[in-house]
Order: structure tokens, then sequence, then C-alpha cells
């Protein structure tokens, strides 16, 4: 794999990563979530944590992607706080459609 290749399989990856906690009621995206009462959705802290969880996975892999191509640099924590940002970003369409478009059939809690 090239280096070109990598970087677009990555982005990718970060964009489809980003979004897996808006758009599934799973965790992570695979392990079925057990509601309380029906109907109920996983609250906002647990799909933050998956977030987080999920930014790591890509950051492993990106670094596994640098070790296979070259040599492993070390990084600041500039580093990670940009691509946490960038890895937000990429996680906002899942938001707007999680949180601020409405959807037929869901009646209003409000």
């Amino acid at each position: 794999m090239n280096q070109t290749l990598a970087i677009a399989v990555l982005i990718a990856l970060m964009a489809v990563a980003a979004n897996i906690p808006f758009v599934s009621e799973r965790l992570l995206g695979v392990v079925p979530w057990h509601r309380r009462e029906a109907g109920a959705a996983k609250p906002f802290w647990l799909r933050l944590l998956e977030l987080l969880v999920l930014y790591a996975v890509v950051i492993a892999i990106g670094f596994a992607f640098e070790s296979r191509l070259g040599n492993r640099f070390a990084q600041t924590w500039e580093f990670y706080a940009i691509t946490l940002a960038v890895f937000l970003v990429c996680a906002y369409p899942g938001f707007v459609w999680r949180y601020l478009m409405r959807h037929k059939g869901v009646r209003s809690t409000g």
C-alpha cells in the first residue's frame, strides 16, 4: 500500500467511524444495546464515549499504516488535539441526523 492510498483509506475510515455512534443504536456499531424501556435510545454520554473509543481505534490504525510505510514519528499533544477536532468535524453529519433533523413517525418529547 502506498502513502496516498493509506491516507485516503484512513480519511474514509475516519468519516465512517465518526458517524457510527449517531446512526446506530448498537454499541460501536456491533453489540446490541439493551434498553431498559422499550424504545429508549442510547444516552448521549454513551455516544460520546463510543466516539472517543472509535477515535482511539482510528489513531491506532493510522499508526499501524505509518509504521508499515516507514518510521513511526513521535507525536505531541498538538497532533492529538488537531486529529480529535478533525474527527469531531467528521462526526457532524451523524450528529445533525440524530439530534437536529426531524424524523417522520417520532414524537417530540417537549
